[in-house]
């Protein structure tokens, strides 16, 4: 399991700040130790911003190194999770256009439009794919749900993945947006609402009524090459969902009736990064790192 470093009761701050000044003492394996605990959940962050793993590969490794850099200046006046999310955050808000944000629509009328175009077919022959059907299904799913997070602009769309993805507390989401508790709820409830009446209407995972089925546009989408069973982009390199990796429920903040939306964002799949640590591992042996962490091993 991994460590979830939002959840309030927690040892994550104490084990931390233990390898901070065993970093900055010179350890190498301890700086090394810090990357591991929090690379998986910045990735997964910069993921669900940007659609495109790529992109939050690179996103993830600016953040990293900007930590690594700045170590030496965390005074520990704030929770080491809220000094390193607030980099995330910085990093996430200020960033260039991201390639999935100029390939999808930003709000979600032009958004239907877009789904309404894609027509209704049968599900292509099995026989067809060396992949199971029921996962390039998933893919299209979790695609179609990642595109659904570009229609929020950036700061709803990270304060919906903090607050209702994953689960922070308004006290945790507040700290690390650097924003009041009652300003992180109201944004969240906006964030929420405006996905809950777009899925309540148009999404079959929230009625099987509803106009728009996954089953149904896989076909033309494996066609158009927007979903690749040889190359998918969210249903590899992952163990978990969000839901399991988050270990525990967080407090809610409302009884709206968008459980089950919340919930199919929860289940989609928790991404394993690249291991950050090999490839920085190279940037470490620079002469410049190493006499500013003076490392010994």
């Amino acid at each position: 399991m991994i460590e979830n470093p939002f959840i309030e009761k927690n040892l994550t701050d104490t084990k931390d700040e233990e390898l901070i000044d065993s970093a900055l003492k010179g350890s190498r394996q301890s700086l090394e130790q810090i990357i591991y605990r929090h690379q998986a959940w910045i990735y997964n962050i910069a993921l669900r911003m940007v659609f495109y793993p790529q992109e939050a590969e690179d996103i993830t490794q600016e953040v990293l190194i900007k930590i690594i850099t700045k170590l030496s200046t965390f005074r520990k006046e704030s929770s080491f999770r809220t000094w390193v999310y607030r980099i995330v955050v910085n990093q996430v808000l200020n960033m260039k256009k991201s390639l999935g944000e100029k390939k999808h629509a930003s709000n979600f009328d032009d958004y239907w439009k877009i789904i309404e175009n894609v027509p209704d077919n049968e599900l292509p022959l099995q026989e067809n794919y060396e992949v199971e059907m029921r996962t390039i299904v998933n893919e299209v799913k979790v695609s179609c749900m990642s595109g659904m997070l570009l229609c929020l602009d950036r700061e709803q769309r990270l304060i919906y993945i903090l607050g209702a993805i994953f689960q922070v507390t308004d006290k945790i989401g507040a700290e690390i947006m650097d924003i009041s508790r009652d300003n992180f709820r109201q944004k969240l409830s906006r964030a929420r609402k405006q996905l809950f009446s777009f899925m309540h209407n148009k999404c079959g995972l929230m009625n099987s009524d509803n106009p728009c089925s996954c089953d149904k546009k896989t076909k033309v989408l494996i066609e158009s090459g927007y979903v690749n069973p040889k190359k998918m982009l969210f249903n590899i390199n992952y163990v978990h969902t969000i839901e399991s990796a988050s270990e525990e429920k967080a407090y809610r903040f409302d009884e709206l009736l968008d459980n089950r939306s919340q919930k199919l964002f929860r289940e989609t799949p928790f991404q394993e990064p690249p291991d950050f640590v090999l490839s920085l591992r190279e940037m470490l042996d620079h002469k410049e790192f190493r006499e500013i962490f003076n490392f010994t091993n």
